[in-house]
């Protein structure tokens, strides 16, 4: 299965983990987070991946996330919720957001992509 990279294209973060990604030689499709989100099925993957906790898919010090005060109603908010609010909207999804199958990232560390996608 090959890795899908949600991207925006002016994140410093998400250049430096396509310019990886590139460099090692790995294939993946890179798609544009803002107009097309991942999936509810591909959130909940990435949800299991981080024990559960939805906060950890958020993109916390976006506008959107402090527009939308959900510092406040995250907490009290089901997971469907959460994860319907992030499949609508990709600003609010905290990028690079990389999954392949069952397992993916959220954000870059060369080390946890190296240990996932190598």
């Amino acid at each position: 299965m090959k890795l899908r990279v949600y991207i925006y294209k002016n994140c410093d973060t998400c250049r430096k983990a396509k310019k990886y990604l590139i460099n090692k030689g790995i294939e993946c499709d890179f798609i544009p987070i803002r107009e097309q989100p991942p999936s509810v099925k591909e959130l909940r993957i990435m949800l299991n991946n981080y024990n559960s906790d939805v906060r950890k898919l958020f993109n916390t010090s976006g506008g959107d996330y402090r527009a939308l005060n959900l510092k406040d109603k995250l907490p009290v908010m089901d997971d469907s919720e959460a994860l319907k609010l992030l499949s609508d909207n990709g600003n609010l999804v905290k990028r690079p957001f990389a999954i392949r199958g069952n397992s993916g990232s959220v954000g870059f560390s060369e080390s946890v992509w190296n240990d996932l996608f190598l």
